[in-house]
């Protein structure tokens, strides 16, 4: 079982699909946003042909108007992980969404019930003020989780000022199954590291050529289903941003730039949280160093020492 993992655009999606071609492997996604149908472009879902040659599990599993959560996650990634290893496939897990990899590894957070009250409390500050509000209070409280949580995740904003509401606890300090010493599991763990610069390098081109391939017409197909986007579906990088476009409140450019900075945001996020996590073999990536050698480098790793057993 291998996990792949690091932030956006950092590589990893051509490392795990090469890595799941070597191994006789399937690869589990873990991404919020790539289990949504007809959402392919901005989330940087694997192509057709991709596809065709290694077998994706978590991608394209729901409706763009419907909502999707971490435990709904772990149970259909657990259901996947035990389908390939009961038909003597490896495992190869690949995704950024920390939130999804942390529940993969240890489980999911068991935090206090709910209370709809509050929660439509929120919501109605969160239509009135603004977001951006809930989250600064929320840096207030809570400043680790505000760290970990993306401005525009209405729903992880929220959950964390209801519990706060709820207990008088930050959210972070339930979350003490993340500082478990081993996963649940049998993981082999690779991350990709770049420099910031690098990577931000990285996240520009990728999002022009999102731009490219057409992600303004994807964004209109989608406003034009029967259904409408759900909110989680709405918030989404790439997608907000040229939907606020398409409503005439910025310009496409506007729009372009504002997905590179919030992408950059994003992996800064990502950062934050990749830093809790143990267990990780980290492999630094030169600025010009092709997917092909570091490929060759995560291999002689999962191999292990001549003579020594695989980790």
């Amino acid at each position: 079982m291998v996990l792949v993992l690091g932030v956006t655009a950092s590589g990893k999606a051509r490392l795990g699909f090469e890595l799941a071609r070597t191994l006789d492997g399937e690869i589990v996604s873990v991404d919020s946003m790539k289990v949504y149908r007809r959402m392919d472009i901005g989330t940087a879902k694997p192509s057709k042909q991709a596809q065709q040659q290694v077998r994706y599990h978590l991608t394209d599993v729901v409706e763009p108007s419907e909502s999707f959560s971490v435990g709904v996650f772990l149970d259909k990634a657990l259901a996947a992980i035990g389908d390939i290893r009961g038909r003597g496939k490896t495992v190869v897990a690949v995704g950024g969404t920390a939130l999804y990899l942390k529940a993969l590894l240890y489980g999911l957070f068991e935090g206090p019930g709910s209370d709809e009250r509050i929660r439509a409390e929120l919501h109605a500050q969160a239509a009135q003020q603004g977001l951006a509000r809930l989250h600064n209070a929320l840096r207030q409280i809570d400043p680790e989780a505000a760290d970990r949580i993306y401005a525009n995740d209405a729903k992880r904003i929220i959950r964390a000022l209801e519990v706060y509401r709820l207990t008088g606890r930050p959210i972070s300090s339930f979350q003490k199954q993340f500082d478990a010493e081993r996963p649940m599991h049998d993981w082999t763990i690779i991350g990709l590291r770049r420099e910031k610069t690098v990577e931000s390098q990285r996240i520009n081109a990728r999002v022009k050529k999102m731009i490219e391939l057409g992600l303004v017409d994807e964004v209109k197909s989608l406003l034009a289903e029967d259904k409408p986007l759900s909110q989680q579906a709405r918030c989404a990088i790439g997608y907000a941003e040229i939907i606020g476009h398409l409503e005439g409140r910025m310009s496409l450019d506007e729009a372009v730039e504002r997905i590179k900075v919030n992408t950059r945001r994003l992996a800064k996020g990502q950062r934050t949280w990749f830093r809790t996590f143990r267990q990780v073999n980290w492999l630094d990536v030169e600025p010009e160093e092709s997917p092909e050698h570091v490929i060759d480098r995560v291999k002689e790793l999962i191999a292990g020492p001549p003579g020594q057993p695989a980790p």
